[in-house]
């Protein structure tokens, strides 16, 4: 599938947001929070879009297996490294961001390792509503203390926060619990020495 497919562009699209997200960490100003915002909310509208694009189109591809699940990753792993040291997430807050962060890691890994035994992993439902609940948290929290007062803001997105670390570690432990199940199962004999690359 060539790399100008419109599911692949829309995945490169949000991986280019990255650094523009960043970017806009070091802008005083509220206005700077709004377009961050903006920045972020279109990059997860993008996860959505170049999926159902790839399936109603038959245009999925393993390149957009690979990238797809990168960028998401790199996308909220960079923005919740950001709110922490900006001080946007400050104390007991920075406790979701860590599981939300430790989960990615140990299911990453773990589907890294099942591809190797040719098993799927599929997303749940219940993971995707994680995913939509911790982008929106993200969002209100990147915006923060420039949006609207007549509403606690940040209090919003730190409970939307906590509510997606709660639906983590339940999704992690399923998805664990599934992958352990293929990896304690017996393995054929393959008659030869392993070699394992550091």
């Amino acid at each position: 599938m060539s790399l100008t497919s419109l599911p692949n562009l829309l995945t490169l699209s949000r991986i280019l947001a990255i650094p523009l997200v960043v970017a806009t960490f070091y802008v005083d100003g509220d206005a700077a929070r709004w377009f961050g915002c903006a920045l972020f909310s279109a990059a997860g509208i993008t996860d959505w879009l170049d999926g159902h694009f790839a399936r109603r189109w038959e245009q999925q591809s393993e390149l957009g297996r690979f990238l797809d699940p990168i960028a998401d990753k790199v996308l909220v792993a960079a923005t919740l490294f950001m709110l922490s040291v900006t001080g946007r997430l400050t104390g007991h807050a920075v406790l979701p961001a860590l599981v939300i962060l430790c989960r990615e890691i140990l299911v990453s890994g773990l589907r890294e390792y099942l591809a190797g035994l040719s098993v799927g992993m599929p997303v749940s439902r219940l993971a995707k509503w994680k995913t939509g609940i911790q982008m929106v948290a993200i969002g209100v929290l990147i915006v923060g203390s420039a949006g609207w007062h007549v509403l606690p803001i940040v209090a919003i997105g730190e409970t939307l926060l906590w509510i997606a670390a709660l639906l983590t570690l339940v999704t992690g432990y399923d998805y664990l619990r599934a992958g352990l199940s293929h990896i304690a199962a017996p393995r054929p004999a393959t008659g030869g020495k392993t070699q394992r690359l550091a």
